[in-house]
């Protein structure tokens, strides 16, 4: 199974990481959060039960993109991508 991608096209933070997920050659399935309900749903239910977004949450923000590890890892910084990855 391959890490999944949580992403919305249209946020600014998607483009640096999708780039870095590319540079150090990590593949990965995609889901566009923003690209229907289900995807919503899914996100959502990622998102509300992951410890790892508490402090995002807690800043008011929405968490993407976000890469989930086949382990349950989330990573959610480019700098977490090259510590696991590099």
């Amino acid at each position: 199974m391959k890490p999944i991608l949580y992403y919305a096209e249209k946020c600014p933070d998607t483009a640096p990481f999708v780039a870095e997920l590319k540079r150090l050659g990590v593949e990965y399935d995609e889901v566009e959060v923003m690209s229907s309900i289900p995807n919503l749903k899914q996100w959502l239910r990622l998102r509300d039960n992951n410890a790892a977004f508490d402090a995002v949450k807690a800043k008011g923000n929405a968490g993407f993109p976000a890469l989930l590890l086949e382990n349950g890892r989330v990573i959610l910084t480019e700098s977490e991508l090259r510590d696991i990855f590099a």
